[in-house]
Parts: structure tokens; C-alpha cells; sequence
């Protein structure tokens, strides 16, 4: 970890486009100001966790829900259900949209 020492109006700059402000020092506490770009996303450590658990519940629940829907979902058989029509090959050129109807 790096530890740096700045004073109230000194800047910090991590790589080339984020700056970190010494705003103001009273008592124990430090305001700090960020400039940063939009895609930069920037959080107090206990808001960081509460994002990552909810993150990783959300993850949960969705693996948890595709195994319980996967019981309802139909298997896939080689054989039609009975009175199902059967899908019409097509020849190579065949151009019709279905069958009786000329092509253009």
C-alpha cells in the first residue's frame, strides 16, 4: 500500500485521468474530492460490499430459478408428438413459401 501525506488543496493523480482532492481535515475526519471519468465508478468501501453480496445474490438466484425452470422445460426427442406435422424438407433452389405456392 502506498501512504502519501497531503495537505487541505493537494491534489493526488492516479494514472492520467483520475485526480484525488484534499478537501478538508477536521479532527480525525478527511473530505476528499474525485474527478474522474463517467465509466469510472468510485464508492465508499461499505457501499462497495453491499454492492458485491447483492451482486453475487442476485447470481444466486438466477442459477437457483434456470435449474428449478430447467425440470419444466420439454426434452427434445427425435420423435414428433403425435398429430404434430411434420417439417417439410426442402429441396436446394426451392423458393416457395409453403407448399402449393408457386415461387416468383
Amino acid at each position: 500500500m502506498l501512504t502519501l501525506t497531503r495537505s487541505v488543496g493537494e491534489t493526488i493523480r492516479i494514472g492520467d485521468d483520475i485526480e484525488v482532492h484534499v478537501v478538508e481535515v477536521r479532527g480525525g475526519t478527511v473530505r476528499l474530492g474525485f474527478k474522474a471519468p463517467r465509466e469510472v465508478t468510485i464508492h465508499r468501501e461499505e457501499v462497495y460490499r453491499q454492492i458485491a453480496e447483492a451482486n453475487l445474490l442476485a447470481a444466486q438466484v438466477t442459477a437457483d430459478t434456470l435449474g428449478a425452470l430447467a425440470a419444466f422445460a420439454p426434452q427434445a426427442t427425435d420423435d414428433p408428438a403425435p398429430g404434430a406435422p411434420t417439417p417439410r424438407a426442402s429441396a436446394p433452389g426451392d423458393r416457395s413459401a409453403s407448399p402449393g405456392v408457386p415461387a416468383r
